[in-house]
C-alpha cells in the first residue's frame, strides 16, 4: 500500500494527504438549502476514523444527493477505509464541530466528490494492525458512571453528558414516526443493565446507532458509551440515557471493567435471573428504576441472591486473605466456616438499623430525615428501609475474617427471623438463637473487596449463608487434604 500519513501527522500545509483508519463513528445523511444556489439542496454526512490508540480525527462529507447517499452506503462502523486528498482545516466550533465528537486533533478532514477519494482498505497487514482499535473506547476506561451512579445522582445529572459502562439486556422494536413538518423519523429502545441496575432504557434517533445496537446481541454485549446524554423522562418519572451526534459506541470494549461486568453479565443471564426480572416487567406493566426505587432495590436483592447460585470457588480465610493480597479486585467465594461472632443480644440499635432508601445512609431513630447532604432524595418524600445490619466474625482452622457485614435480606434467611419478629423477641430468647449458629459450621457465600481503609486489608459481605450439610463438609475436609 502506497505511503499514508498518521492522523498525528496531519497538517493543512501538507499536499495530497492520505490517510488510512478504522471508522468508530457515523452520522445520517442529512440535507440543508444551497445558500447560492435557491432551490437547490447540498448533502452531507460525518464519520470519524482512527488510526492509533490515541488518535483520531472528524471528517464530512459534503455533495450532491446521489454521491452523499452512495459514498454513505459504502462502509459502516467497523470498515478501514483510506481517505485521498481530504482538505485538512482547523476545527471550528461555530461551523459544526459541536455536532461533532471530540477529538484529540485539532484538525478535522473536509471531503468532495471532486477533489477526494474514500474506498475500502484492502491491505490485510493494516486490517489487522487497526481492527483491535475499535475495542478500545475513545475515554479513559476507567472515567464512567455505572447504571447506580446515574440513579443515585438522579436529576441532578438531567442534561449532562457522562460516560456509561452498561450490559444490554434486551433490544426494543424500531418505531417509526411523522414530524410535524412531514419529516420521517425513527426511534429504537434498548434496556440496559449492570451490577447494581436491573433495567436502564438507552434510547437512540440516529439510523446509524440503530444499527449499531441492532446488531449486538442481548445478554453477551457490554457497551462503552462515550458521551451519552443522561435527562429526567417526566413520563416514566425516571432517568435515561440518549444516544446524540457527539457520542461514540465501543462494542464489546477490551478493558479491564468492561471484562468484569462481561463475566458478571453471563452469570446472571445463565441463571435464568434475567428471564424472571422480564416476566415481572410483563406481569406489572413497570420498568423497576429510579421511578420506583424500592420495588427496584428489591429486585436487585433477587438478581444478585440469583448470581450467588453461580458462585462455586472454595476458600480457606487463608487463602481469602492471600488472594486478596495478591489481586485487588473484588472477588466472589464460598467458605465452611463457623460463625464465631453474632451478637443477636446486643442492643437492638446495634442489631438493626433503617437506611436512607435512596442513598442508603444510616438514619437516626426519628425517620424523619436523612442527613446525607448528597443525598439524591434531598428536597423529595423522605423513605427509609429497616433491616438487620450485623457484623460477624467468620473462622476456620486457618484464621478468622473480622466484622464482616451481615445484611437483610441473607440476614433474615440466615436466621429464619424477619427484622419485626425479632424486634418482639425477649432477651433470653434472642441470646437462645444466637447460640443456635454461633460455632456451627455454616456455609457462606461472600463478597470480598480489598481495601487500604481498613486494617485487615479486607472487607467481608456475607450474601447468603447457612447451616452446612455434614457431606458437604466432609467433602471439603478431604478435598484440602488432598491439596
Amino acid at each position: 500500500m502506497d505511503a499514508t500519513i498518521a492522523i498525528s501527522e496531519l497538517h493543512p500545509n501538507i499536499s495530497h494527504p492520505k490517510v488510512v483508519g478504522i471508522i468508530i463513528w457515523k452520522t445520517d445523511v442529512k440535507s440543508f438549502p444551497d445558500r447560492k444556489n435557491v432551490g437547490v439542496e447540498r448533502f452531507t454526512f460525518g464519520f470519524a476514523v482512527r488510526d492509533s490508540h490515541d488518535f483520531f480525527i472528524n471528517v464530512t462529507a459534503w455533495g450532491n444527493e446521489a454521491y452523499i447517499i452512495g459514498l454513505s452506503s459504502n462502509f459502516s462502523v467497523g470498515h478501514c477505509v483510506i481517505i485521498e486528498n481530504p482538505l485538512v482545516s482547523h476545527k471550528d466550533p461555530e461551523k459544526g464541530e459541536k455536532f461533532c465528537p471530540m477529538t484529540p486533533s485539532i484538525y478535522r478532514l473536509m471531503i468532495s466528490e471532486a477533489h477526494s477519494q474514500v474506498y475500502m482498505c484492502a491491505d490485510t497487514t493494516t486490517i489487522d494492525r487497526l481492527v483491535p482499535l475499535i475495542y478500545r473506547p475513545v475515554k479513559d476506561s476507567r472515567d464512567f458512571y455505572s447504571l447506580g451512579d446515574i440513579l443515585a445522582n438522579g436529576q441532578s445529572l438531567d442534561g449532562t453528558i457522562i460516560n456509561i459502562l452498561a450490559a444490554v439486556k434486551s433490544i426494543g422494536e424500531l418505531k417509526y414516526f411523522t414530524t410535524s413538518d412531514r419529516r420521517n423519523g425513527h426511534r429504537l429502545e434498548a434496556k440496559l443493565f449492570d451490577d447494581s441496575v436491573s433495567t436502564f432504557p438507552l434510547v437512540c434517533w440516529d439510523k446509524e446507532a440503530i444499527l449499531l445496537i441492532q446488531k449486538v446481541i442481548p445478554r453477551e454485549t457490554v457497551l462503552f458509551i462515550a458521551d451519552a446524554k443522561i435527562g429526567f423522562d417526566s413520563f416514566r418519572n425516571g432517568m435515561t440515557a440518549t444516544v446524540n451526534s457527539k457520542t461514540i459506541i465501543t462494542v464489546n470494549p477490551d478493558t479491564r471493567e468492561a471484562g468484569l461486568l462481561f463475566s458478571y453479565a453471563k452469570e446472571v443471564s445463565e441463571s435464568g435471573c434475567l428471564d424472571q426480572d422480564e416476566s415481572l416487567e410483563d406481569e406489572t406493566g413497570e420498568e423497576f428504576s429510579a421511578s420506583r426505587p424500592v420495588l427496584g432495590a428489591l429486585l436487585n436483592v433477587f438478581l444478585f441472591l440469583c448470581a450467588v447460585d453461580s458462585i462455586t470457588n472454595v476458600y480457606t480465610m487463608r487463602q481469602l486473605k492471600k488472594k486478596a493480597q495478591e489481586n485487588p479486585e473484588t472477588f466472589f467465594g464460598i467458605t465452611y466456616s463457623f460463625v464465631s461472632k453474632l451478637d443477636l443480644d446486643s442492643s437492638l440499635s446495634r442489631v438493626i438499623r433503617s437506611r436512607c432508601s435512596r442513598c442508603k445512609f444510616v438514619v437516626g431513630e426519628d425517620l424523619l430525615s436523612c442527613s446525607n447532604e448528597l443525598c439524591p432524595g434531598k428536597g423529595q418524600v423522605f423513605s427509609a428501609i429497616t433491616g438487620f445490619d450485623l457484623l460477624v466474625d467468620l473462622t476456620d482452622h486457618t484464621g478468622t475474617l473480622q466484622s464482616c457485614s451481615l445484611r437483610s435480606p441473607a440476614a433474615e434467611t440466615f436466621l429464619g427471623c424477619t427484622v419485626k419478629e425479632f424486634t418482639r423477641l425477649t432477651d433470653d430468647q434472642r441470646t437462645t438463637m444466637k447460640w443456635k449458629f454461633l460455632l456451627e459450621r455454616c456455609k457462606v457465600y461472600v463478597k470480598i473487596i480489598p481495601s487500604t481503609k481498613v486494617k485487615a486489608g479486607i472487607r467481608g459481605t456475607v450474601l447468603a449463608c447457612s447451616l452446612a450439610d455434614p457431606g458437604e463438609v466432609k467433602q471439603h475436609l478431604h478435598d484440602l487434604q488432598q491439596l
